[in-house]
């Protein structure tokens, strides 16, 4: 396994067996007994996807923890479709608290990411301290929002794609992943993601497994019925929502509608940022971020 360079300061990367067949690489960096903060990525992201705030969390003092989630980059690719369901997934994330030391951590997630973090907050409330949410809303919020708003069915409808076998397997492999750069590229602003960016990106994918592993979680979603079963009590961690307001994707009244379910919930809305929020303004994200964390 060859060494990706983290930030401008120094990380570590390990392995977390989170189930009998399924280990997690992790980056982790800033002081090991530092208050933990656990960021979360999304689809089709890795851990990079949080190298703009890494080192900002770390040299504030926390413990910072990123994993590649599992059917990701350098993390275990399980085969069967149940492994993808959402129990799962954030029992990853208990692991990773637990393995902390800690009780609690302050979990961010961003996207899929943050779908795992909202679901975490809910199912296992005393084991977040704080919750940070990046443009995704509150799984019944989506949920709701698919059923009654026929604008949000048109833009989720390449994950309606992503549920037929094999084909979209084979189209995003195509030259190098050209197909998942271009969705990244066509979501974000036009200097977003540098070329070099994007490479490291086209070598994650890459990894034998990758493309099915990150297709599995939308599979996983529909055919499991996975997020129906999420609690609908108030989310009880004190919630930050950050919200690109020009996220193609996803519609910005969901926000305000997620931040509603939560007992003690806060949105700031940025009006200049896309669905990839924390690369489009990371010195915002990493201020508000601090703010909410240490508060």
């Amino acid at each position: 396994m060859s060494t990706l360079k983290c930030t401008s300061m120094r990380c570590r990367h390990r392995f977390v067996r989170t189930a009998p067949s399924v280990r997690l690489h992790v980056v982790e960096a800033g002081p090991p007994a530092g208050d933990p903060v656990i960021l979360l990525h999304g689809f089709p992201e890795f851990w990079y996807g949080w190298r703009h705030q890494i080192a900002a969390l770390a040299q504030a003092g926390r413990r910072v923890i990123v994993p590649d989630q599992r059917g990701y980059h350098w993390s275990d690719k399980p085969s069967d479709l149940a492994s993808y369901g959402i129990r799962h997934l954030i029992d990853d994330v208990r692991v990773l608290i637990d393995d902390t030391g800690r009780a609690q951590a302050d979990v961010v997630g961003h996207d899929w990411g943050a779908i795992v973090a909202w679901t975490l907050a809910a199912c296992a409330p005393d084991s977040v301290r704080r919750l940070g949410i990046l443009n995704v809303p509150h799984p019944h919020v989506m949920l709701n929002t698919l059923r009654t708003d026929p604008v949000q069915r048109i833009r989720s409808l390449y994950a309606a794609f992503f549920q037929l076998p094999r084909l979209p397997e084979w189209l995003l492999r195509q030259r190098n992943g050209e197909a998942l750069a271009l969705l990244m590229r066509l979501s974000a602003h036009a200097d977003t993601f540098s070329e070099a960016e994007l490479q490291r990106y086209r070598v994650a994918w890459r990894q034998p497994g990758a493309i099915r592993g990150m297709l599995n979680w939308y599979r996983a979603a529909v055919q499991t019925n996975g997020l129906r079963a999420v609690p609908r009590e108030p989310i009880q961690p004190p919630t930050l929502v950050l919200w690109g307001k020009q996220d193609v994707a996803l519609r910005a009244h969901m926000a305000s509608k997620s931040v509603a379910r939560c007992a003690n919930g806060r949105l700031v809305m940025l009006r200049d940022a896309t669905h990839w929020v924390q690369h489009d303004l990371p010195e915002r994200v990493n201020h508000e971020l601090l703010a909410f964390l240490d508060a």
